[in-house]
């Protein structure tokens, strides 16, 4: 049996302590042993997911058990790197710090004192910098990553693209756009082709996120958040009808419909009500 890490270790020393433990090629956890950072990838973004669920829901308890399980990821693909020779948790520690040093002249160099605005713009000619140096190449939407949300990454693509100038100027022709990209989804649905219409419906799904960038809102914050109140309003059609002893297969559409207003009236109602 592997003896338990010191509890008198600093807590990332014990943390770093126990995942060598579980990787121990003779008495670690089979589990841990078989994982690789593809595998272990996936469970990086569902914690992540988890830390952003319990900001989202106000569960401050949940909150640091969340962001335990998070950095838990960082820790286990830290070690992997570490055994394959390619860096270990002190690199990854020293690479963030020196970034946030390197971004923030404002605060650790000689720069002047600027506002927020120019501190983004700042921030974003950094990064550009950067880019540049990278073996990703240097291209505006170069570092982008793949496995971000569709929505997020959209967003993220738009606003890379807008600071070199690819942008409408308002968001009215981007209404103007909305319109033109519907007419091609109902195009798409005469022809019956259904590739071409997962397409159209992806470019209006891509359209619809810029406007909510043109306006200043954060798409996926706004999505995740239309997908809470459908799922409490919802749930407020099955709690109904359960009292009647019925489900939601056993009601018509107008019967449910009727109880999704009245949802969206408590809705409404606990948003006017004072503090």
């Amino acid at each position: 049996m592997t003896q338990t890490p010191d509890a008198a270790l600093v807590p990332i020393d014990r943390l770093i302590e126990i995942m060598a433990c579980l990787r121990d090629p003779a008495s670690g956890c089979p589990w841990d042993l078989e994982q690789d950072f593809k595998s272990i990838a996936a469970y990086t973004v569902e914690e992540a997911y988890e830390v952003a669920d319990a900001i989202e829901r106000g569960q401050y308890d949940e909150l640091k058990d969340e962001l335990g399980d998070l950095l838990l990821q960082v820790v286990f693909h830290a070690r992997m790197a570490q055994e394959a020779g390619l860096f270990d948790f002190d690199g990854v520690a020293a690479a963030i710090n020196d970034k946030m040093i390197r971004r923030h002249p404002h605060v650790f160099g000689d720069a002047v004192e600027r506002d927020s605005v120019a501190q983004t713009v700042e921030w974003e000619a950094q990064k550009a910098r950067e880019r540049a140096a990278s073996p990703k190449g240097d291209g505006v939407l170069a570092d982008i990553p793949l496995a971000l949300p569709a929505v997020k990454r959209a967003q993220k693509l738009q606003a890379r693209a807008a600071r070199v100038g690819f942008d409408w100027p308002n968001a009215e022709q981007v209404f103007d756009k909305i319109d033109e990209e519907i007419g091609e989804v109902k195009a798409a649905i005469r022809l019956n082709d259904p590739e071409e219409i997962a397409e159209e419906i992806g470019d209006l799904m891509f359209v619809c996120t810029n406007l909510g960038r043109k306006l200043n809102v954060n798409v996926e914050a706004a999505t995740r958040s239309a997908n809470a109140k459908f799922e409490r309003r919802f749930n407020y059609i099955e709690r109904r009808l359960a009292a009647k002893g019925r489900r939601p297969d056993d009601a018509s559409l107008e019967e449910m419909e009727a109880l999704w207003d009245e949802a969206k009236q408590i809705d409404k109602a606990s948003k006017n009500r004072p503090a």
